[in-house]
Parts: C-alpha cells; structure tokens; sequence
C-alpha cells in the first residue's frame, strides 16, 4: 500500500464533501472547490469526518495514481477550510506594486508599467516588508486562495514578470527563496 495514499483525510468540522463518480466537491467556510480525480478506479469515500481513498489492485497505474489522489484531495480539504496563501518579495528602487480590483500594478523597472490580471479564486494583498540589511527597499505581495495549484502557479507567473537578479538581488522572488549572489567585477589596474 502507499504510504500517503492509505492515511484517511481527516476533514474540518465545516467542510462537506459530495462524491460524484470522479469528481469530489468540497465547500467549507472559504469557499467551493471541485476536483476531478486522475483515473477513475481510485474509489474515495466519506467515513464520518474521514475521507478515504482506495485501489482496485497493486497494478503499477493504480499505485502511482493512489498517493496522488489522496494529496490532490488532501490539498482540497484544507484549501476550503482555511486556505492558501503564498508570500512574495518584491526588491528594488522605484519597485512599486498595487492591488486594483482583480488586477496587480506593477512598476518593475521597466520603460512600462506590468499589468497582472488575477484569476477569479485568487486574491492579493500588499504590504511594506521589514528593512533588512540590504539598503534596497522591498515590498511583500501576498496572495491567497483556496485551490493550491492554481494559486502556485499564479504566483510561478508573477514571479516570472521579473525574476531576482544575482548581483543586487533585485526582481521579484518567493519569501522563502534564497538567491545566491554573485561577486561584481573588480577593476584591477
């Protein structure tokens, strides 16, 4: 059995789960969330506040695809019931950002304003972060939302608009990220 695949989904106390063959509808406090199973012989069922998921034998497709499932729903339960959120560092002089409606502002240094439209589900929100030692000003982009894919690959996306730099660190990077910085030229004479 797969290790993943065979723990139940232990679900909040808000969040109802509706099978449907392949699809399992989720609805908790932060929303609705539909998610369509990657084969259909994974069985899941709801056990009181439990969600299971089984296979049909130990051929190889049914293994892969029983760890993955229980993630996938995993990943559902918990985006309903309270959500995801990723955090963004946005570094440099003259970096500016701001949240209009479902659009971000973005002012990256270029001879242009960056206009990001967000996807409906997702939702953004800027704030100074603290001054580190680093003397290049930087601003926090967060973005939340209750389908995990979606909201990684939004954030994949803006991080892409204008990736960090090695040399000053400057551009656009995930708050976790390091990057690794390059020593400048030296002028020797």
């Amino acid at each position: 059995m797969s290790r993943i695949g065979k723990q139940p989904i232990t679900l909040d106390d808000k969040v109802k789960v509706v099978v449907q063959g392949r699809k399992v509808n989720f609805e908790g406090p932060k929303g609705k969330l539909s998610v369509t199973l990657p084969i259909e012989d994974i069985k899941v069922e709801v056990k009181g506040k439990e969600l299971l998921c089984t296979r049909p034998s130990d051929h190889r497709l049914h293994r892969s695809a029983h760890g993955l499932t229980r993630a996938i729903l995993a990943n559902a339960a918990k985006g309903v019931a309270t959500g995801w959120e990723r955090q963004l560092a946005i570094r440099g002089v003259g970096f500016r950002c701001e949240v209009k409606g479902k659009q971000i502002h973005m002012s990256l240094g270029f001879s242009h304003p960056v206009i990001y439209n967000l996807p409906d589900g997702i939702t953004a929100e800027v704030g100074k972060a603290p001054r580190t030692e680093d003397t290049l000003p930087t601003l926090d982009l967060t973005l939340r939302g209750v389908d995990r894919h979606l909201l990684g690959q939004t954030t994949v996306q803006i991080r892409a608009l204008r990736p960090p730099e090695p040399y000053k660190g400057k551009g656009i990077k995930l708050s976790t990220e390091v990057v690794r910085r390059k020593e400048g030229k030296t002028g020797t004479a």
